[in-house]
């Protein structure tokens, strides 16, 4: 009595609820006569306006009273007649409970009462070490989530699990396994040595362990190394690491769908460690963390290693073309140069038949520097920035139409502007969209054939954001573009079918580069073909600029 009484405090209060009076006054006296402060309760509604009253540390009840019970939240004795039975489901649903079986006696009653408030400071203890448990391997999980370094989570998780589970070493490395990279990462209590990077000979063994556990949704969980130091396991880690002598370890496989792709190898070597289910089951919950993590970080890490190769070859295409570009317009200039002269009579007088064939040499010429332009272009147009100001976009189309007049004349196709009722002034790059109205005229009087006619209107819309945008339309009545080839033609160098049968001249280019420019304007380009009847191409910039 006096081990309990210390156990015990005089401030603990006790609940006692019996209908028989008998057994009510001698449980009363009994928890009294301990040091309890005792509240008693004769009948269900005096039962529950006592635990209303006040939170004891245990209620005492008779079985009649004990089925008014629904989950007290305190431990429960049960007082039971010899003929009585007990609801064993509706017991187990409580956190703490015992009963009494017989007659009641004073002293059995007090040491059922003692063990039942311990037992639940017990469990409340245990319940706290968990909860504890549970936050430090939260953080560990979220340290896991915050990175897509497979080497970075593994260093997490080795600590996390180490500071989180006070072992002495934490050993994590993945197998040879496409869909991981080779990883080691370790932790080690201070003053301990560090433990080897590689599995070694033991590699087989511990390998096919972790095999094993996976596909049995297992962990290895040895409390005393002591107890069976023959075992494989034992053997196996003592021959991997001579510095390692474990007490208590757990073997955690690493893994995702049909086999292991890793290991965690937890571990102490002073002290014993009664590994708990709640243990084991938070570890397992971080390991499976720890696999989807490795899986998403290698596969992004080969993304980003795919992304760098293909900007290092976009950045050697533009040297490339930069440079070709430079190789190509050195020659040519000098032979347009002596064209001119020849041409010019600086030479002396040319037959009428030289003449032509000269004519034929400047067209080609012209032609290869305008492939040379757009070239240049498109190497340069990404890293270029757009010289912003008010551009009038009548007097632009107006420049436009008077550059491309020869052009049109020499084809016999006639090229007509309707100007828009109001002025219409844009924020954007004037050179830039002389361009892409340039490339979209020129494609469309070549791709129309003698006697057809251009029209090139200009008006003031909303656009798709709400705000006001200009709106020009350059439609034509000539080939036409195939519906296959719709999708593709702003892509580069791609040329329609029906352009390449009809040998319409052309790199492919010019579409593209006026797509580009539009896009970095914010603006879009729309297309509405119909093979045999023409193409109108519509641009729309929004007035305010991008």
């Amino acid at each position: 009595m006096g081990q309990n009484g210390a156990d015990v405090q005089h401030s603990l209060s006790a609940v006692v609820a019996d209908s028989e009076a008998d057994r009510l006054t001698v449980t009363a006296e009994a928890l009294g006569a301990a040091g309890f402060d005792v509240f008693r309760a004769a009948d269900a509604e005096e039962l529950a306006l006592e635990l209303r009253r006040h939170k004891p540390a245990v209620i005492v009840a008779g079985s009649a009273l004990g089925g008014a019970l629904h989950s007290p939240g305190v431990p429960v004795l049960l007082l039971l007649g010899e003929d009585e039975v007990i609801d064993v489901k509706a017991v187990e649903s409580w956190r703490v409970a015992d009963y009494v079986i017989g007659p009641v006696r004073s002293g059995e009653i007090v040491h059922r009462v003692h063990t039942l408030i311990r037992r639940s400071s017990e469990r409340e203890r245990s319940r706290g070490e968990v909860e504890a448990l549970r936050e430090s391997l939260r953080s560990v999980s979220s340290a896991v989530r915050e990175t897509n370094d497979p080497q970075q989570i593994a260093d997490r998780v080795v600590r996390g699990f180490g500071e989180a589970l006070r072992v002495d070493h934490v050993w994590f490395a993945t197998f040879q396994d496409e869909r991981v990279p080779s990883i080691r990462a370790q932790w080690s209590r201070d003053g301990l040595p560090m433990l080897p990077a590689r599995l070694g000979d033991s590699g087989t063994t511990i390998i096919d362990v972790a095999n094993k556990l996976w596909t049995e949704a297992d962990v290895l969980a040895v409390t005393d190394h002591r107890d069976n130091p023959g075992s494989d396991i034992a053997k196996a880690l003592k021959a991997w690491s001579s510095d390692l002598n474990p007490v208590s370890t757990v073997l955690l496989p690493v893994g995702e769908g049909a086999s292991a792709m890793g290991i965690i190898l937890l571990s102490t070597v002073e002290e014993r460690h009664d590994w708990t289910r709640a243990e084991i089951a938070l570890l397992q919950h971080v390991a499976g963390n720890v696999a989807h993590g490795l899986i998403q970080g290698h596969l992004i890490s080969a993304q980003q290693r795919v992304l760098h190769q293909l900007r290092q070859l976009d950045k050697a295409k533009t040297d490339f073309l930069a440079t070709v570009n430079h190789e190509l317009r050195t020659p040519l200039t000098s032979i347009t140069a002596y064209l001119d002269m020849i041409q010019d009579g600086s030479g002396g007088p040319v037959p009428e038949g030289i003449n032509k064939m000269l004519d034929v040499i400047g067209r080609n010429s012209s032609r290869l520097r305008k492939l040379i332009e757009d070239m240049l272009t498109v190497s340069m147009q990404d890293g270029s920035n757009l010289d912003l100001k008010p551009v009038d976009i009548a007097k632009l189309l107006q420049v436009v139409v008077a550059t491309l007049r020869p052009l049109a004349e020499s084809r016999h196709v006639s090229v007509s502007v309707t100007e828009s009722p109001e002025d219409i002034e844009v924020t954007a790059d004037e050179a830039k969209l002389e361009q892409v109205f340039t490339n979209i005229v020129a494609n469309a009087i070549k791709f129309t054939p003698e006697g057809g006619r251009v029209g090139i209107s200009s008006a003031v819309s909303s656009s798709k954001d709400g705000g006001k945008a200009a709106l020009v339309k350059i439609a034509d009545n000539g080939l036409g573009i195939p519906e296959h080839d719709l999708p593709h033609i702003l892509t580069r160098f791609y040329r329609a079918s029906n352009a390449t049968s009809a040998a319409v001249p052309g790199s492919g280019l010019g579409l593209a580069i006026a797509h580009d420019i539009i896009s970095r304007h914010m603006g879009r380009m729309v297309f509405d073909s119909t093979l045999g009847r023409g193409t109108t191409v519509s641009v729309e910039l929004p007035v305010g600029g991008p």
